[in-house]
Order: C-alpha cells, then structure tokens, then sequence
C-alpha cells in the first residue's frame, strides 16, 4: 500500500496495488509520510474502504490517540471471540468515540453515577454483559485507569448493537416517532438544524435508541439513581446550562408522551451528548466558514 495523504498521525488515505483507495487506522501511519510512500501493513489495525461515510467518520474523530485505538481493537476481539459478532466499520468508529470519551472520564474523575443499569442488562443480555464486565477489566489493566461499573452497561449496548439484537425489543415506529420528538426539541431550542448525515448525530442517536429500549423494558424504574452524587448534577447545570435545560425539556415530553421518568444518570448523560452533538457541529460550521 502506498501513502495518499494524512487525516492525523494515527489516520491516513492509502492505495492498494488495484489502485483502490483504503482508511486505514494505526499508531503512527502516516506521520513522517509522503505520497508515493510506502506504509506499514504492520502498523495497520483497522483498514475500510475510502467511501463518503466512511471518510466523514474519521473526520469526525480526528484527534483519537493510539491508546484508544488500541483499546477498542482489543475489545472488539474480545468481543468478537466471545461473543461470536462482527464489527462493522462504523459500529468500530463508534465503540471508538465511546472509550474516548470513557478515558476522558476516567482522567478528568467524571463519573456519569452508579451501576443503575447493571440487574437490566445481566438478566436481559447476560452473554454481552459478562463481556462488558471483562472488557472493562481488560481496560483497567492496560490504562491503570479506575472506571465505574456504569460503564459496563454501555458497553453492553455496544455489544447488542453489534449482533443486532436488540432488534427483538424495540417497538421501531414508536421509537423512531419519540426519536423524532427529541431531535425537534433540540433543533427549536438551539435554532439550529442537525445535521442527521454527520457521525456525532449518528452517535447521539445510538445512544437515544439505548435508552429508550432500556426504558421499554418496563424495568428501569425500581433503582432511581438517587445515589448519583448531587455535585454532578449542578456541575451539569453550570458548565452545559442550556443542554442541562434541553434535556429537562425532552424528559418532560417523553414523560407526557410515554410516562417514562428520567433519571439522574439520564440526565447527566443526556445533557452531554446533547452539549456534543450541537456543540461539535458548531465547531465543524467554523472551520469550514
């Protein structure tokens, strides 16, 4: 394979002897690189090929480090052994986004609250979620990094992705409809319009599917996250007012619509993906004006 050009030092554009252009991801590919050079297959650890999508989600995460792509590969074949399911290159770019997201957490001591999800997903996915428990083992001792059992439930979510299971449990014209309610909310609020094409939507509303299938569940009430340290709340209020304000807004239309209660770590998770995906999108409108 043959250097084309740079997205970062871990992320490069790369032609094959076909002359078919590949992303390919790995520690250091193309630093140093000119076209016409050669790469390192060895340094390779995840290749796809160079479509539109594809190119917009490495766009997207552009100032991912080698250590989250480490972690995430060793995940994904953690995964991938035990759970026999395949990856696919965005269910890849997205489990990405999320660990990134988790050792920003875990460095900055951010904790999104307690394992509220924890009895749900052991008796309702107990093969995902015994990976997540050994997958967030696997991190621990590779990053030294303290991470909070909450963290095992999202993990799961990206597990059941995967494999598509959670197909069985979602009632989709019912989700799609709140799903659009809550898009409509955020767009009026921040008088803006999402783009619904650009990888932190897609991001977003992976996120939102989880929820709201969680909360179909019919379980989600019996632990009300009243142990979530209250600081974080106001934290949230402070530092992401007028996403804290959305998400306030949205609980209050899924609660009119389905009678679903938002809970504390919703919150808090909800705010900053909501603060993520308006924020970003703000960012990206910059650079290219």
């Amino acid at each position: 394979m043959k250097f084309v050009k740079n997205f970062n030092n871990n992320a490069a554009l790369v032609s094959d002897e076909s002359e078919v252009d590949w992303v390919v991801i790995g520690n250091g590919i193309g630093f140093g690189k000119k076209a016409g050079d050669p790469i390192d297959e060895d340094k390779i650890s995840r290749r796809f090929i160079a479509v539109g999508e594809n190119l917009k989600m490495v766009d997207s995460v552009r100032d991912i480090d080698q250590r989250t792509l480490a972690l995430t590969t060793a995940v994904i074949n953690l995964a991938s052994k035990q759970l026999q399911i395949t990856f696919s290159d965005y269910q890849f770019m997205v489990l990405a986004d999320h660990i990134d997201f988790m050792l920003t957490r875990a460095t900055e001591n951010i904790e999104l609250g307690q394992d509220t999800l924890g009895w749900e997903m052991r008796k309702l996915f107990p093969k995902e979620y015994g990976t997540a428990q050994e997958a967030l083992k696997l991190m621990q001792k590779k990053t030294k990094l303290d991470f909070p059992t909450s963290e095992i439930a999202y993990l799961t979510y990206h597990f059941i992705n995967a494999g598509a299971g959670q197909t069985k449990l979602q009632d989709t014209i019912k989700i799609t409809k709140l799903i659009r309610g809550v898009v409509d909310i955020i767009q009026y609020q921040y008088g803006m319009q999402l783009d619904t094409e650009s990888f932190n939507f897609n991001r977003f509303m992976t996120h939102l599917r989880a929820f709201m299938v969680r909360h179909m569940c019919g379980e989600c009430e019996k632990d009300s996250g009243e142990e979530l340290d209250n600081s974080l709340i106001e934290l949230m209020k402070v530092k992401y007012q007028k996403a804290y304000d959305t998400v306030q807004k949205i609980g209050t239309y899924l609660y009119k619509q389905t009678g679903w209660k938002m809970q504390p770590d919703d919150q808090v998770y909800l705010t900053l993906h909501v603060w993520r995906v308006t924020h970003r999108q703000n960012d990206e409108q910059l650079r290219e004006s």
